[in-house]
């Protein structure tokens, strides 16, 4: 048996050996891809940029941990972001589980800055509701939310001291995985009380949400863990996105490079078998 006779019979379970070393390498050995910043992404990135320090930004985690993969390092950039600018930071979700991811983010990011709970940034944690929420929200937050998610009265929280309303907000940052999420922040924080709103969406629903960018509805926004990859790139952090970027690239090089073997030895074999019958 030739050389490629034994490639076109190659098994495949060393073929998914090699594309799995191909993943996991980068990843061990840390090797993150700098993704250019698309206009789409860019735009959430100069509308935090350009907000004066200490602004006061809204993060609802509107999302759960099936989409955990490509929604959690959005929002890890987007705090590392606010972190850089010295923003203040508000939390909450439209999903249950939304709160709960925001403060694990915070766990590790809140000590390594010195940043002070109900100070710098609160959480205040899940309300059913979604665009009644939002809406009660422009009236005061404390209607929706007279204590934060550890139960303190947010009239005790000096970074309400000022913040009583939505309107009241310098920017939103939604990251959505469906309903209720972006959409209806910009129905009710963009359209009605005229506050910015971007945000991130899984790769599969970014193109429902181009119409209300090109309409200027909706200041930015991230697809998936491109999205993400490319926010860092933006804040200069090379964060999960980043790395997870490198090993998908690492992943569709080699299945290409197979193709390209696969198809080239089929070929040549091919036409070596045609030669010997025509003799």
């Amino acid at each position: 048996m030739t050389f490629l006779e034994k490639l076109d019979r190659l098994d495949r379970r060393i073929i998914f050996l090699i594309i799995g070393i191909a993943v996991f390498t980068p990843l061990l050995f840390k090797v993150p891809v700098k993704v250019p910043g698309s206009p789409i992404v860019q735009s959430i990135y100069e509308g935090i940029e350009a907000l004066p320090e200490g602004s006061i930004i809204l993060l609802s985690f509107d999302y759960d941990p099936s989409t955990l993969a490509e929604l959690q390092p959005m929002s890890e950039a987007v705090v590392y972001h606010c972190v850089q600018k010295k923003h203040k930071m508000v939390f909450m979700g439209l999903w249950p589980q939304g709160p709960k991811l925001a403060q694990g983010i915070m766990d590790d990011v809140g000590p390594r800055n010195n940043l002070e709970y109900g100070v710098d940034y609160v959480n205040l944690g899940y309300k059913t509701g979604g665009l009644v929420l939002i809406s009660s929200m422009g009236s005061a937050i404390t209607d929706p939310f007279p204590t934060d998610t550890y139960g303190a009265s947010l009239s005790t929280l000096p970074l309400f001291k000022d913040l009583k309303t939505l309107r009241d907000f310098d920017y939103v940052v939604s990251m959505s995985a469906g309903d209720p999420g972006i959409k209806h922040w910009v129905m009710i924080a963009q359209d009605r009380f005229k506050v910015p709103v971007g945000g991130g969406v899984t790769a599969v629903s970014a193109p429902a949400f181009y119409a209300y960018y090109n309409s200027g509805q909706l200041q930015g926004l991230m697809g998936g863990l491109r999205g993400a990859a490319e926010y860092e790139t933006l804040i200069d952090v090379s964060g999960s996105a980043s790395l997870g970027m490198s090993a998908q690239n690492w992943a569709h090089l080699m299945i290409i490079l197979f193709i390209i073997i696969g198809n080239t030895t089929m070929l040549i074999l091919k036409r070596r078998k045609e030669k010997s019958r025509g003799r």
